[in-house]
C-alpha cells in the first residue's frame, strides 16, 4: 500500500480540539501520554453524562488512585465516536477534557503545528 493512502483515512488533529459532547462544545487536549481520556467532573455531571460503567485504576503525576469510569459519545475532527473517560475533577487545569490514546488510537493523527481558529479560541 502506498505510502500516502495509509494517511487517507486519519484525521488530523491538533494539541488542542474542539469537541461535541451531549451538545455541549469545549476545549480539549491532546495527549498521547494519556492511555485513557477523562472529562472533569462538575462538566460530566452538568451534561448528566453517565452512567458509571466501571471504576479503573490510574497512575498520574499525582499518584495511584481509582476513578469512575463513563462512555459518552463525542465528535472530535468531524467524527463521532464512543468512548470511555474517566471522571476526576479537572477545575486546577485549563481543559474540562484530555483526549488520550483510547480515543485517539481510533485512527486518529496529532499534528503538533496545526493551528486553527476553531482550537485556538475558547468556546
Amino acid at each position: 500500500m502506498p505510502f500516502s493512502s495509509l494517511y487517507d483515512k486519519k484525521t488530523v488533529v491538533g494539541l488542542v480540539e474542539r469537541v461535541t459532547l451531549n451538545g455541549h462544545i469545549a476545549l480539549a487536549r491532546i495527549d498521547t501520554g494519556a492511555a485513557t481520556s477523562s472529562i472533569d467532573l462538575e462538566l460530566a455531571s452538568k451534561l448528566q453524562l453517565g452512567p458509571l460503567v466501571a471504576k479503573r485504576k490510574i497512575i498520574s503525576a499525582h499518584g495511584t488512585g481509582v476513578r469512575p469510569v463513563i462512555k459518552s459519545l463525542i465528535t472530535i475532527g468531524g467524527r463521532t465516536i464512543k468512548a470511555s473517560f474517566t471522571v476526576v475533577s479537572r477545575s486546577h487545569m485549563k481543559y474540562p477534557i484530555l483526549i488520550g490514546r483510547n480515543i485517539l488510537r481510533k485512527d486518529f493523527l496529532i499534528d503538533p503545528c496545526l493551528s486553527s481558529s476553531h482550537s485556538s479560541q475558547q468556546p
